[in-house]
């Protein structure tokens, strides 16, 4: 949940399917900015990453989607912004994958996949 735009072509493609559709994300973004902000012009790169210029700087990075859910193209796109900067991200996306995927189905074999990534990437992290 990186751009409170909610307008890029994932966000339009799954509009009021799956378990986080796009009336959950605007209910979201609306909580977290307040009612009548999500979208205009005066939202903070601290609130929604997608806003920010310069992504330099920033601490290494896991970055995990399924490709079939809202969010896959703005972090996809927040990926290649940090790379650019001269960043340290990881990225997967997973093939078919909806939003919450990992919960929803645990032990799928995608599910159990994503999980290890990420828990083999945190130990990188850590030297371990």
């Amino acid at each position: 949940m990186l751009d409170d735009r909610d307008d890029s072509p994932s966000a339009r493609h799954v509009r009021g399917l799956g378990t986080w559709d796009d009336r959950s994300n605007q209910t979201g973004w609306n909580v977290l900015l307040g009612e009548g902000v999500r979208g205009g012009p005066d939202v903070s790169p601290c609130a929604a990453p997608a806003r920010a210029e310069d992504l330099s700087g920033l601490p290494p990075t896991f970055i995990d989607v399924g490709s079939a859910e809202t969010f896959r193209d703005e972090d996809v796109a927040h990926a290649s912004r940090l790379w650019q900067a001269g960043g340290r991200g990881e990225l997967h996306v997973w093939p078919g994958g909806s939003h919450g995927f990992d919960v929803v189905a645990p032990s799928a074999a995608i599910s159990r996949d994503a999980v290890a990534a990420r828990a083999a990437w945190l130990r990188r992290q850590l030297g371990r």
